[in-house]
Parts: structure tokens; C-alpha cells; sequence
């Protein structure tokens, strides 16, 4: 699948989340980014599907605002390809990725995540 395809599969997992939970979003970009490559002191073989990096809703105060610059969720684009068989499928990880990431920007944690079955 060419990238503009799989930037297309993302749009269409994107348009799939529910509208009171997008607008719930604030200051947060979504990118499409090739691989994710492990930090210092990470296993070279570590594999992500997604990452949110920024400062969750919980956490933030009213001076945050302020030419802060926007929340990221990342969206790994070869990992997502190797775990799927087909565009339907890979749609529908793509959304569970995305909500997954979205819910950290509402600062819920990982194992939140799991007990509510989007590990």
C-alpha cells in the first residue's frame, strides 16, 4: 500500500471516532510516520502501532495554553502494515490505535487502557 493509500486508510479510521470524543481533543496533531525508533536504553526491537507525546488534559494548567506547541500522536505506518492482512483490518487497527493514543491525551493510563480493552 503507497503512503497516500495508507494516509487515506488513517482518515478513514479518523472519521470512525466518535464526534464528541474528537471535539474533546484539544491542541493535538495526528502523523503518519514510518517507523518508530527506539530511545537510549530501549530494545532495539521495540515495536509501537502508536505514540501520544505532549501534556494530557489532566495535567495541564491555565498557563499551558499559551503558545504551547500541539500534542503529537504518532501513527507507525510499517508496523501497522506487517500486523494487517487487509485495508478493513487495517482500519480498524489504525482507529484502535488512534483512541488508544487519544485516551493518553485525556490521561488515561496504560493498563486504564487494557482493563477497558483498548491495550
Amino acid at each position: 500500500m503507497s503512503l497516500p493509500e495508507f494516509e487515506e486508510a488513517v482518515d478513514d479510521a479518523i472519521d470512525r471516532i466518535p464526534d464528541d470524543l474528537a471535539q474533546a481533543m484539544d491542541n493535538v496533531g495526528i502523523f503518519v510516520v514510518e517507523e518508530y525508533e527506539p530511545g537510549p536504553g530501549e530494545p532495539a526491537d521495540t515495536q509501537l502501532l502508536g505514540l501520544y507525546e505532549g501534556t494530557p488534559l489532566t495535567e495541564r494548567d491555565g498557563w499551558w495554553d499559551a503558545g504551547s506547541l500541539p500534542d503529537r500522536i504518532s501513527i507507525f505506518r510499517g508496523p501497522l502494515m506487517r500486523l494487517c492482512g487487509s485495508r478493513e483490518e487495517l482500519v480498524e487497527e489504525i482507529l484502535v490505535t488512534v483512541v488508544h493514543e487519544i485516551a493518553h491525551h485525556f490521561g488515561i493510563s496504560d493498563e486504564r487502557l487494557h482493563e477497558l480493552g483498548w491495550g
